[in-house]
């Protein structure tokens, strides 16, 4: 249709882009029906500038792949925006978070190297799971959820649940034989957060749901795990050595173990306030 128009117009004596000429009714005719026709293949935001950029272009007298160049740009920037946006509100993040808002200097034991590396998110790539191991407090969700909005930026599907969560509702899903459908929309996303687990004990069943989630994601999906427990007290944790085993197993495969002892932020801002007041 566009090359058909172009021909159409040709006969008409229109003036091109690349003249630097003023736009004139042609012209008009011609952007309208590029615009409809942008449209029609989903290209919202292309058609919302096409005029934009034609007279940008003519005025630069522009070359017509500089110009499409710029048009697709447009399009890319905007579809990229929308996917962040959409998918923030899908991960379902406790608040954003981000590596800048993070104090290295009050964790000495967190290596900063290491952690802006998981940003560049090549672990992704690999497959590898990471697990944040410390006590409450100094920092392992934060970097957690910053390491999942990096993930977003770069056009990665991300879920943010705590185990509490988590286990309550593959136990309900269990309960109600939707166990399938509910593994399904946990290893669906390319990266899977998995908060605090370790702060509640579980039952046999819940073991046995997070351990087929876990061999369900193994290979295919990433993890990032926080715990305030260590892998030793693990078996503990679940009641179940053998199991325990398993289930680490396939988590620290391919792994990255952070281990972060420190002193609290909550406790530091706390500490803060009472000696500001």
């Amino acid at each position: 249709m566009l090359v058909k128009l172009l021909q159409e117009e040709e006969g008409e004596g229109k003036r091109g882009m690349a003249t630097g000429e003023p736009v004139g009714l042609s012209e008009a005719k011609l952007l309208r029906e590029t615009e409809g026709g942008l449209r029609k293949l989903g290209l919202q935001q292309a058609a919302e500038v096409v005029a934009d950029h034609a007279g940008e272009a003519a005025r630069r007298k522009a070359s017509h792949p500089a110009f499409l160049h710029g048009l697709l740009a447009a399009e890319l920037e905007q579809r990229e925006r929308g996917f962040f946006q959409r998918h923030l509100r899908l991960a379902r993040f406790p608040a954003p978070k981000t590596l800048a808002d993070f104090d290295f200097g009050y964790q000495p034991s967190i290596d900063e190297g290491q952690i802006r590396e998981l940003a560049g998110l090549s672990f992704l790539d690999r497959k590898e799971n990471v697990v944040f191991i410390g006590p409450p407090g100094v920092g392992k969700t934060h970097l957690a959820v910053a390491i999942g909005m990096e993930s977003l930026s770069r056009g990665r599907t991300v879920l943010f649940v705590t185990a509490q969560e988590l286990v309550a509702s593959l136990r309900l899903a269990h309960r109600t034989n939707l166990l399938a459908g509910k593994l399904r929309s946990y290893t669906r996303p390319d990266l899977l957060i998995v908060d605090e687990l370790g702060f509640l004990p579980m039952d046999d069943v819940d073991v046995a749901n997070l351990f087929r989630l876990v061999s369900e994601r193994y290979e295919r999906g990433v993890m990032i795990v926080t715990s305030n427990v260590g892998y030793s007290q693990w078996g503990q944790l679940f009641g179940d050595q053998i199991l325990a085993s398993a289930l680490l197993d396939r988590l620290l495969h391919h792994s990255i173990t952070v281990n972060i002892n420190g002193f609290s932020y909550r406790l530091k801002d706390r500490l803060a306030d009472l000696t500001e007041g």
